[in-house]
C-alpha cells in the first residue's frame, strides 16, 4: 500500500467537462483520460454534479483528492480515505482528552456565570453551559450575514424564549436551512439569557459582553478562547458535540439490553443510537455517524461491551438534561479507551 502524500492543490491535476449526460476527464496536457483505474477512482470519489472549477489530483495517493466549489460557492474537499481515517483518530483522541478537562471548565463556568453585570466572562461561561446542556453548534458570522443560519455565537434575541421553572427555548433556523428547536433548564443560565434579552443596547445578537460601558458582540473566537484559557488544552466548541454524541449514543446501546445475536438485529441497534444522536445533534444519521461518533463505541458494542454505570436513574434522554455528567461520562471514557471498569458491562 502506497504512502499518502500531500497534494499540491496549486498543481496541475485532472480537469472535469461536461459531455452529454455524463461527465469526461482531461489531465493536465489536455488529454482525455481513458484508464479504467483512474476512473474508477474519480467515480469512487462521489463528485457532486453541481460543484464547479472541479480540480482531481493526479495521484491516487495523495492526502486531497478532489476539489470543487459547490452552489453556495463554498470551496469543498474529497479527501483519501486514509487520511479521514488518520485525521479522526486524532480527533476522538483529543475528544477524550477534552471529557477529562469538561470537570474543569464546568467549575469554572458555574462560578463565572454567577458574576454581577455582563463582564466578558459571565457571558463566556453562560455560552459554555449552553454548548455543554444544548448541543449547539457555535455557528459563524459568515454563515449568519449570508444564509440566515445560525448557531450559539450568531443567535439573535427573537430565537429565545423564557418559560417556566427556568426552562429557555431556541427556535432558529441552522446550518442548510433546517428549523431547530432545543430546550434546555438552567436557573443561572436562565437570569443570564433573560437579562441579556431584555438589554436595550448592543445589537439585536442574544449574547454580548459590556466593558468600559460599551457592548461588544460575542464571536465565535470569544466562546473558544475562553475554553483554550480554562481548560488550558487545544479544545474548541466542537468537541462539546463530538463528546455529547459519543456519550448519547454510549448510553443509547447501554439502555437496549443485552447485545443481539444477530448480525441485523446489531445493525438496527446501532442504527437507533446514531437516530439519537441525529436527532440531539440536528445532523442527518450519516453525518452523526461520520463526524460525531467515536466508533470505538460500535467496537465494543460489537464485542459485547455497553456502559451499565448510571443507567438505572438516567431515565429518557432529554434534550440539556445534565444526566450524562459523572458516573455515566466516565463509564463512557472506560468504554472508548478499552479499560477494564466495574462501570461496564458484558452483555453478550
Amino acid at each position: 500500500m502506497a504512502r499518502l502524500r500531500r497534494a499540491d492543490i496549486a498543481g496541475p491535476g485532472i480537469a472535469r467537462r461536461r459531455r452529454g449526460r455524463g461527465w469526461e476527464y482531461f489531465d493536465e496536457g489536455g488529454e482525455r483520460i481513458g484508464d479504467l483505474e483512474t476512473l474508477e477512482r474519480i467515480r469512487e470519489l462521489a463528485i457532486p454534479p453541481a460543484w464547479r472549477d472541479v480540480w482531481i489530483c493526479p495521484y491516487p495517493n495523495g492526502h486531497i483528492q478532489a476539489i470543487g466549489v459547490d452552489a453556495a460557492g463554498r470551496k469543498q474537499y474529497r479527501y483519501h480515505q486514509r487520511w479521514r481515517e488518520r485525521r479522526d483518530q486524532i480527533k476522538f483522541d483529543r475528544m477524550t482528552e477534552f471529557a477529562r478537562a469538561l470537570p474543569t471548565l464546568r467549575q469554572a463556568a458555574a462560578k463565572d456565570v454567577k458574576r454581577k453585570g455582563f463582564p466578558r466572562e459571565r457571558v463566556l461561561a453562560g455560552a459554555a453551559r449552553l454548548l455543554d446542556r444544548g448541543f449547539f453548534r457555535i455557528g459563524g458570522e459568515e454563515y449568519a450575514e449570508a444564509n440566515e443560519s445560525y448557531g450559539l455565537a450568531t443567535m439573535k434575541k427573537q430565537h429565545v424564549t423564557l418559560g417556566p421553572n427556568y426552562s429557555i427555548s431556541f427556535d432558529f433556523p441552522a446550518k442548510s436551512g433546517k428549523q431547530q428547536m432545543k430546550s434546555l433548564v438552567d436557573p443561572d443560565v436562565y437570569k443570564l439569557v433573560g437579562a441579556l434579552k431584555r438589554r436595550r443596547a448592543g445589537g439585536r445578537e442574544l449574547l454580548a459582553y459590556q466593558m468600559d460601558g460599551s457592548w461588544f458582540d460575542v464571536k465565535s473566537t470569544d466562546i473558544n478562547s475562553y475554553i483554550k484559557e480554562v481548560t488550558g488544552g487545544d479544545f474548541t466548541a466542537k468537541d462539546f458535540r463530538t463528546w455529547s454524541g459519543t456519550v448519547i449514543a454510549a448510553v443509547a446501546l447501554g439502555m437496549s439490553g443485552s447485545v443481539a445475536s444477530s448480525k441485523t438485529a446489531r445493525k438496527r441497534a446501532i442504527a437507533r443510537a446514531i437516530g439519537e444522536v441525529a436527532y440531539h445533534l440536528g445532523n442527518t444519521p450519516a453525518v452523526a455517524r461520520a463526524s460525531y461518533i467515536d466508533p470505538r463505541v460500535f467496537d465494543r458494542y460489537e464485542s459485547g461491551w455497553v456502559i451499565g454505570e448510571g443507567l438505572d436513574t438516567l431515565g429518557d434522554i432529554e434534550d440539556g438534561a445534565p444526566a450524562f455528567e459523572g458516573p455515566v461520562e466516565e463509564a463512557v471514557l472506560d468504554l472508548v479507551e478499552d479499560e477494564k471498569s466495574a462501570a461496564l458491562e458484558k452483555v453478550a
